[in-house]
């Protein structure tokens, strides 16, 4: 199964370390999507936007991946599965079920994240920017 990561899951350490299957494929950009953190927990999320990209890693996972990540991603309570196609390839990622306003990321998680962006070598503009919001 192809997995779309946006948050802290892009940080290969942390993505082996939850998910000992997955394979980092590569780079790509979700459209009409704008990264957020939000909820008690301060963790990424993402929104339709008009003309507004994601950057984010593309991951092979396995069923078992899956689960473990159902639970950490508290599905389906916090977070639901979001499907788009990808060249005609079908991707599954996740996004908050509760639309809850911008809290600002801890620095702990934050910095997940960031090494996450280096990982995969994505541009942050558009994590600068979400922090902006």
């Amino acid at each position: 199964m192809l997995y779309f990561a946006y948050g802290s899951n892009l940080n290969h350490f942390q993505m082996k370390r939850r998910c000992k299957d997955s394979i980092f494929i590569k780079k790509i950009n979700l459209k009409h999507f704008r990264l957020t953190f939000r909820s008690k927990y301060r963790a990424a999320d993402i929104e339709f936007k008009k003309n507004s990209i994601v950057p984010g890693g593309l991951f092979e996972i396995s069923k078992s991946d899956e689960k473990k990540l159902d639970v950490y991603e508290d599905f389906p309570i916090l977070y639901k599965k979001f499907y788009f196609n990808y060249y005609g390839k079908k991707i599954m990622t996740y996004t908050m079920v509760d639309k809850s306003p911008f809290r600002y990321p801890t620095e702990r998680y934050l910095n997940i994240v960031k090494r996450g962006y280096k990982d995969c070598k994505l541009d942050n503009s558009a994590l600068t920017k979400a922090l902006k919001t």
